[in-house]
């Protein structure tokens, strides 16, 4: 019977609750860069890098995100969500003769590589009907192919302002183009016959599309209020990795994107994995340069060195950051094994056609690891144990509890978990009914990571806790429609507790970190400090 506990499976006999939370899936790392092609600041998920190539057009010499994206699936990444970033980059446009004036439509998408193409009919338009036409429009994979990507077609539209089917409006739902305005008075003349004697015709894009210029810090960052840039990805399903490749092949992310960066995965429980800088090129360097490096975070990791791969672009070697690298073998040993157990399992190395740029001794491998960076092995490593991966809190001036990378990720993974599978409690009336059916649910998954050894500690006491009652559900709470939360699990040492508050209320659900004596056991005491420290404290 402990077997089969310990394994994970549920047993059939022990009553459950009408709902079991859900896992979050771990190993999904957001990438943000520069791409030949595809849509702009609109996160997009591939499992492939051919999927890649489909929809953003593959290997790219100035796009280190292209690079990052080949080598995150060459070292066993699974699921990777793509959002391209522009600077100045503009669209390529299609002129449609109407008369002696046209209608001029721009590509939504920019780039060199979009390749558009669009055809004017009258099918099924009386003769009195001199305003309206049928409009169709394709994305073409190369220039003067048939190779359709995409297709549109727009029946009965009209250069009337005031027609219920105006070209402008329509246009408004395409995934391809826009009109540009002014809108001819006369409409685009029916489009010729095509090549070979083909019916219909098509009128190719004109060769303005423009790849714009090297992405700065500013065009990453982008802005939170558009959802552009590292905000784009506010409208993603969620992720649990996140990588930003080198600007250029010469120049590094810069310290504001990295701190925006970390303060965005920390409110979105996610890790930032960081390139180590292009100057470091030994350890000895790095360890220097970690004394007075400015960026620490609970939120990010570093693996150092950076790695070589082939260039099948330049048919050469050349050095790439690692991030990319890194993600992938952080998403290959989670598909093996829990987050958990991921530092207790053998090192995991590099595929072959990746490698580290320098080599590493054990004993500077140790330095830097207790300095807060992770380093990257071709090789099993001949330390034993092995060593542990930090996040970047390690090595800095305060002590943190996250600097483990596996209890980070564990912490992440199970207040994510806790506070998607407890939402719909908010439908629900509020009282004690409800906060020991919210209870219940938050215990048994507990209960089940306990029972894999997920958490520090022989009993429950000193494993985790949850609480939901009137002590942390107020009068003044569920006046506003709230429901609160409160958990805690050892994730190092027994008893030593990550403790989160879950709030639940109409605007949307969160969770965050709090702090919490469990030592003081007295109802007055608990009742005092849950309210001073945790319902009264400022969020972040």
């Amino acid at each position: 019977m402990a077997d089969r506990r310990a394994s994970g499976v549920k047993l059939a006999e022990q009553p459950r609750t009408a709902r079991a939370i859900d896992r979050v899936p771990t190993g999904i790392v957001a990438f943000l860069g520069r791409a030949l092609k595809g849509p702009v600041n609109r996160p997009l998920s591939v499992t492939s890098f051919a999927e890649f190539q489909q929809l953003f057009g593959g290997l790219w010499q100035p796009s280190t995100l292209s690079y990052a994206v080949e080598q995150f699936f060459e070292n066993g990444g699974r699921e990777a969500l793509i959002v391209r970033v522009v600077n100045g980059a503009r669209p390529p446009t299609i002129a449609l003769a109407a008369g002696s004036a046209a209608l001029r439509l721009a590509g939504i998408n920019p780039g060199s590589r979009e390749y558009l193409r669009a055809s004017v009919d009258y099918d099924g338009i009386v003769e009195s009907e001199h305003d309206r036409f049928n409009l169709v429009v394709q994305r073409v994979r190369i220039a003067g192919t048939e190779l359709i990507e995409d297709q549109e077609i727009f029946r009965r539209v009209s250069v009337l302002p005031d027609s219920s089917r105006f070209v402008s409006n329509v246009l408004l739902e395409s995934r391809l183009v826009r009109v540009a305005l002014p809108v001819p008075a006369q409409r685009p003349d029916r489009s010729g016959g095509g090549p070979g004697g083909a019916a219909v015709g098509y009128t190719a894009c004109n060769p303005d599309g423009d790849d714009g210029g090297p992405l700065t810090d500013y065009d990453v960052i982008g802005s939170a209020t558009a959802g552009t840039g590292l905000f784009a990805l506010q409208a993603s399903g969620g992720f649990n990795l996140l990588c930003i490749p080198p600007l250029t092949r010469e120049r590094d992310v810069g310290l504001s994107t990295l701190l925006v960066a970390a303060k965005f995965c920390r409110d979105r429980h996610a890790i930032l994995i960081v390139d180590p800088p292009s100057s470091w090129t030994c350890a000895r360097e790095a360890l220097d340069y970690l004394h007075a490096w400015p960026f620490r975070s609970d939120s990010a990791v570093m693996y150092f060195p950076r790695v070589q791969a082939f260039d099948r672009l330049r048919g050469r070697m050349e050095t790439f950051g690692s991030c990319a690298a890194a993600a992938g073998m952080i998403a290959r040993t989670d598909a093996a094994c829990p987050v958990w157990r991921a530092a207790r399992e053998d090192d995991p190395i590099l595929r072959p056609g990746l490698r580290p740029a320098v080599a590493v001794s054990d004993p500077d491998r140790l330095r830097l690891a207790h300095a807060g960076v992770n380093t990257l092995l071709a090789v099993r490593s001949s330390l034993r144990p092995g060593v542990s991966p930090r996040t970047l809190a390690a090595g800095g001036c305060a002590v943190s509890d996250w600097r483990y990378l596996d209890a980070r990720r564990l912490a992440l993974f199970v207040a994510t978990s806790i506070e998607r599978g407890t939402r719909w409690l908010l439908l629900e009336h509020q009282g004690p009914e409800t906060w020991e059916r919210a209870r219940k649910l938050a215990e048994e998954f507990l209960e089940d990571l306990a029972a894999e050894g997920a958490f520090a500690g022989n009993t429950p006491a000193d494993s985790h806790f949850v609480i939901c009652d009137e002590r942390i559900n107020l009068p003044h709470t569920i006046a506003s429609g709230q429901l609160n939360l409160l958990l805690g699990f050892a994730t190092t040492k027994p008893g030593e507790f990550d403790t989160w508050l879950v709030t639940h209320q109409p605007a949307g659900g969160r969770v965050r970190p709090v702090s919490v004596n469990r030592a003081a056991t007295c109802q007055r005491r608990v009742q005092w400090e849950i309210e001073t420290s945790i319902l009264r404290a400022p969020c972040h």
